[in-house]
């Protein structure tokens, strides 16, 4: 071990290469809590030159590599174990260029996206990739992990934002296209491969972006729903007569009661006593037409029995004030949370959403103690449910684990919607792939990593 520490400081310098109470508690693991092992050494690398060294000589030694971006990561993906390396792309960050032209970005793996959304705004573009944590998280990551958020109906998961990657191959190989065209069917898409790989197959680099115009007005509003069929149909309308919403998001009555009459949110934007709850946004290039057909949607909508309410933004306040509810804060304060992104066909979610609370409930009896929230984007397939429940002896998280990815399985969904495998669904990976799919994915990975140095641990 010694000898790769040696090694690595001479070839990078010694300030990069940390080791002991130098690396202090950051680095051992992502927001998911489950990395409590301090790393054999952290690497901070300044360039593509210094992480491919990094690699060649972690891959001569057989030493495991693990990289990190903002850490902001929900499945353990980042979390490097004892005799692990954690590579930090912090250092290597900064958006290198906005082709207007093109109509693309040219961003180093380690700059948050929130940086990255500013820069190509300051141009007149929109990046349309989009979460919670876009202060702290670093597009590498994003990439790695195919990082889906709000936007994901209107726009595609972070993959298909992808036009072209940088990748650092185990052996130290740099493997760059950094392709700027919509259209390039040149042999393989190579850059497929990583995106979503969570650092498994090679480490991401640089990455182009394709943009997207800004939009010129956004309309935001709140609704109340009689049941899940009209919430559907609302979509569709929603996709025929605005063009497509850029966010729809669903609110079952459990998290919403919970999360509007929690003193953090501060904000009710409807009565607590409707079926389902939907926060519907559309962002337009018409600044004059666009609230006026909104709300003409809207009108139809609530004529038709579609919607039973419904609340319209009328300035930026409110707007951040529905998103609160949205985004559910208040439940980070239940005891024995366990988060869960799952996705499942969008006709079935409504009939998930009941078995599986009905399962939870009958497990652990309903009570003042016991919480299972539903809320999600929907329109991407995507469900979040949040779960909080009094364990008895010998009963924890994996408990609850089993009882909510069974019932995924059950109804042919993903266990992981957008957060990635990472080690935390590691074990239910076949309950969403078959095990001819694993096995391709095994033999890809034995093919670009042989000595098994990059993540290991880690989806497969």
């Amino acid at each position: 071990m010694g000898d790769i520490i040696a090694a690595l400081r001479l070839e990078l310098g010694a300030d990069q290469v940390l080791t002991g109470a130098e690396i202090g508690t950051r680095y051992r693991g992502d927001m998911s809590g489950t990395g409590t092992t301090l790393p054999l050494a952290l690497i901070r690398p300044r360039a593509v030159a210094e992480i491919a060294t990094a690699l060649r000589l972690a891959n001569e030694a057989g030493i495991a590599m693990v990289p990190q971006g903002g850490l902001t990561g929900l499945a353990g993906g980042a979390n490097p174990g004892a005799g692990a390396i954690a590579l930090s792309l912090e250092r290597w960050s900064g958006v290198e260029e906005v082709d207007a032209q093109a109509g693309t970005m040219t961003v180093r793996a380690g700059t948050p996206l929130e940086t990255a959304q500013e820069a190509a705004a300051s141009a007149g573009f929109l990046l349309p990739l989009d979460l919670g944590s876009r202060g702290s998280a670093q597009v590498g990551g994003n990439v790695a992990t195919n990082a889906g958020g709000n936007r994901v109906i209107r726009y595609g998961m972070a993959r298909a934002l992808v036009l072209g990657l940088e990748v650092v191959l185990a052996d130290g190989t740099v493997l760059t296209n950094l392709n700027k065209m919509l259209k390039n069917n040149a042999g393989f898409d190579l850059k497929q491969l990583f995106i979503g790989s969570e650092g498994t197959l090679g480490i991401i680099t640089r990455i182009v972006f394709r943009l997207r115009p800004l939009p010129r007005s956004t309309s935001t509003a709140f609704c109340a729903a009689p049941d899940y069929p009209s919430i559907l149909e609302l979509l569709r309308r929603a996709e025929g007569e605005l063009g497509g919403p850029s966010a729809f998001e669903v609110m079952w009555p459990d998290f919403y009661r919970f999360v509007t009459a929690h003193p953090t949110t501060k904000s009710q934007p409807l009565p607590p006593d409707h079926g389902l709850y939907v926060l519907i946004e559309h962002q337009g290039n018409d600044a004059a037409a666009d609230p006026e057909r909104f709300e003409t949607f809207l009108g139809g909508a609530l004529e038709d029995g579609l919607i039973a309410d419904a609340v319209i933004a009328r300035n930026e306040k409110e707007v951040q004030d529905f998103w609160r509810v949205r985004e559910g804060l208040a439940l980070d304060t239940l005891p024995h949370l366990v988060n869960f992104d799952v996705s499942l066909p969008m006709g079935r979610i409504d009939d998930f959403a009941a078995a599986c609370r009905q399962k939870l409930l009958a497990r652990w009896p309903a009570g003042p103690e016991s919480h299972a929230a539903f809320f999600g984007h929907i329109g991407d397939s995507n469900l979040h449910i949040c779960v909080s429940v009094p364990y008895r002896a010998g009963e924890g998280m994996h408990d609850v684990d089993e009882l909510v990815y069974a019932t995924v399985r059950d109804f042919e969904g993903s266990v992981s919607a957008e957060h990635g495998i990472g080690t935390l669904k590691r074990d239910y990976l076949g309950h969403s792939r078959s095990p001819a799919e694993i096995a391709v994915m095994r033999r890809l990975k034995a093919a670009l990593d042989p000595r098994g140095i990059l993540n290991p641990g880690k989806v497969i």
